[in-house]
């Protein structure tokens, strides 16, 4: 039987957690160590007849604690350091968390080349799925410690959506430090009403999302809503609500109507289209006239080096590019199969001319519909 919606949500045999910095800390950025124990409670029973990943902050937070310093660092030395102090504090209290019910957890720590990579982000994909065969909660952090922009993911919303997709969960909830999406900012409109449900992600419902509600997160409300547009484009349901309320998680996975739930598409992406589409970073752009957008999105087509109308940025063969319409508007990702150079020099001829003016030819394509994701 196809449940949609909440029962959806409640019958979700494979679930991600996404606890927040806000989730943990008290208003002053210190650990909140009762607050803890109470989500660690929410957390066991969560795991009780599921499979359950967690990806959570509060390592820096707890590196703040423990060295002593009056506020999170806005340095990239000091919260690095923070974060080498507080990562195993993190790891610490879950294990003792976790044990009261025998219950084994392990540290996963990433970058963004970790999934950058095709062959890691598999390596990691199947580690995964290996320690919940053996019924092991993953507790899933950006490798902060080592983290510099180019290797960031950012927030750890858009970490969890990325693993949502990849271990191909049945729900994401997200922990955050509000109730779920409003029509406006809560904070500032006291006539905010609260979305209960979502059925597409679109750029009118982005405006809507404000930014973090505290000083301590790194995430804002539009990367949480970017993260649950992310998993229903791979088939997960997602529910955005409040990490400050005992029992949420409970309420969520009872299928109670607490937070915003945000429909999936119904259909997931291959893997593959998945990996493209939401873990590469662009390392340039293909900006395309009419046609070859309709191509690509309308006719599940290659884009032809005859469609490219410019070409931006720095890249080699097999780099993700993203293509762009003329309004700028980004359609697509993909992995180019020329380098920036090459594809300059052959923009808006025909397939047959690329030998004549390259001396070679590697593919009639420059982006193969086999490596296109349209987003």
């Amino acid at each position: 039987m196809n449940l949609s919606g909440r029962d959806a949500v409640r019958a979700a045999r494979r679930v991600v957690v996404k606890i927040g910095t806000n989730a943990l800390t008290h208003a002053t950025g210190r650990f909140n160590r009762a607050h803890f124990d109470a989500l660690s409670e929410d957390l066991l029973w969560a795991a009780q007849g599921r499979e359950l990943v967690v990806v959570s902050s509060g390592a820096i937070a707890l590196g703040v604690e423990r060295l002593g310093l009056p506020a999170r660092p806005k340095d990239i030395p000091g919260k690095q350091a923070c974060a080498a102090v507080g990562q195993s504090r993190l790891m610490r209290a879950y294990e003792e968390a976790f044990d009261r019910a025998n219950r084994r957890v392990a540290q996963i720590l990433l970058t963004h080349g970790d999934v950058q990579d095709r062959r890691r982000y598999l390596n990691v994909k199947h580690a995964l799925e290996r320690l919940l065969e053996a019924q092991v909660v993953p507790i899933i952090n950006e490798n902060d410690t080592v983290s510099v922009d180019e290797l960031k993911f950012g927030d750890n919303d858009t970490l969890a959506g990325l693993v949502a997709g990849g271990v191909e969960a049945d729900a994401l909830i997200i922990l955050s430090d509000v109730e779920g999406l409003f029509t406006a900012d809560p904070r500032k409109n006291p006539d905010a009403q609260m979305l209960s449900v979502v059925d597409a992600v679109t750029p009118e419902l982005l405006a809507l999302a404000g930014g973090s509600g505290s000083q301590v997160g790194t995430g804002g409300m539009t990367t949480k809503v970017r993260a649950a547009a992310r998993a229903a484009e791979s088939g997960v349901r997602c529910v955005i609500t409040s990490g400050a309320v005992p029992g949420r998680l409970r309420a969520v996975l009872s299928g109670e109507s607490v937070g915003t739930l945000f429909e999936s598409s119904g259909s997931r992406r291959s893997a593959r289209t998945a990996w493209i589409a939401h873990a590469l970073k662009p390392k340039g752009r293909l900006i395309v006239d009419a046609g070859a957008r309709a191509a690509v999105t309308a006719g599940k087509r290659s884009l032809l080096p005859s469609g490219i109308r410019s070409v931006e940025g720095d890249f080699g063969r097999g780099d993700p590019v993203d293509l762009v319409d003329a309004q700028g508007q980004v359609f697509a990702r993909g992995l180019s199969a020329y380098e920036d150079g090459e594809l300059r020099r052959i923009a808006g001829l025909k397939s047959a001319d690329i030998e004549s003016v390259l001396g070679y030819r590697y593919l009639d394509e420059a982006v193969h519909r086999d490596d296109l994701a349209v987003l």
